[in-house]
């Protein structure tokens, strides 16, 4: 049983604090072997953090690699906004290349000009564009022409005053490169006011489904794509 970190707030009381120091980066060590004697299950790594940020060190990342080592019944999901520590972290040879390794690269920038997109076929590698703020067609095709296994797509949620609201070009000019390149895709839920819940594909490469029996991409091929109702 991990033991709870207990530490003095402002009105002078201690409680049980998940941010004992704030936002500097604090690694909870005793966290590490949480999972090791659990059911497999899809693990995604510091979903609220960048464990490849530039302020982490190697070794903390290295410790978080050995405990899922240790653990391998488990599917590690890790995603990054800095997709350059991958490949220093590969060019190092400290990059697991594990079957139940994903590496995951949040897409944001230009990644045909930024190299803002880690790719390899020595690694499971994904691309998620959430939220979709623009236009990918121009980019979605170099994603797709790599070793993206798999790409997620997502609309901006919460009440921001500028929201952006994907168009619904955007999301077909994704999902059409996708399903030609018979590559995965898994679409989030947020996106079903824009086009629907029976258009919804939601893919996990590691299933290797029959694309043949999947309704929602035949309908895709039917209405969308191939029909060209996406209006």
């Amino acid at each position: 049983m991990a033991t709870p970190i207990i530490t003095e707030c402002k009105d002078g009381k201690e409680r049980i604090c998940a941010y004992p120091y704030g936002f500097e980066p604090t690694f909870h060590r005793y966290r590490l072997a949480d999972y090791q004697n659990k059911v497999g299950r899809t693990i995604f790594v510091c979903s609220m953090a960048d464990l490849f940020g530039a302020w982490v060190p190697d070794s903390w990342i290295e410790e978080v690699f050995a405990a899922c080592e240790k653990a391998p019944q488990h599917r590690y999901l890790f995603l990054t906004k800095n997709p350059q520590r991958y490949e220093a972290l590969a060019l190092a040879g400290k990059l697991p290349p594990k079957d139940n390794m994903w590496y995951g690269t949040t897409v944001t920038a230009d990644v045909t000009t930024n190299d803002k997109f880690f790719y390899s076929g020595a690694w499971h590698t994904f691309a998620s564009i959430e939220p979709i703020f623009r236009d990918y067609s121009q980019e979605i095709g170099y994603m797709c022409d790599t070793f993206a296994q798999w790409v997620i797509v997502g609309a901006e949620t919460g009440n921001r005053k500028d929201k952006v609201v994907p168009q619904r070009e955007w999301i077909r000019e994704i999902v059409q490169e996708c399903i030609e390149s018979c590559i995965n895709i898994f679409m989030k839920d947020s996106l079903i006011p824009i086009v629907g819940e029976k258009y919804m594909i939601r893919e996990y490469p590691w299933w290797r489904s029959d694309r043949s029996a999947n309704a929602a991409i035949a309908l895709w091929k039917k209405e969308f794509i191939y029909g060209g109702k996406f209006q």
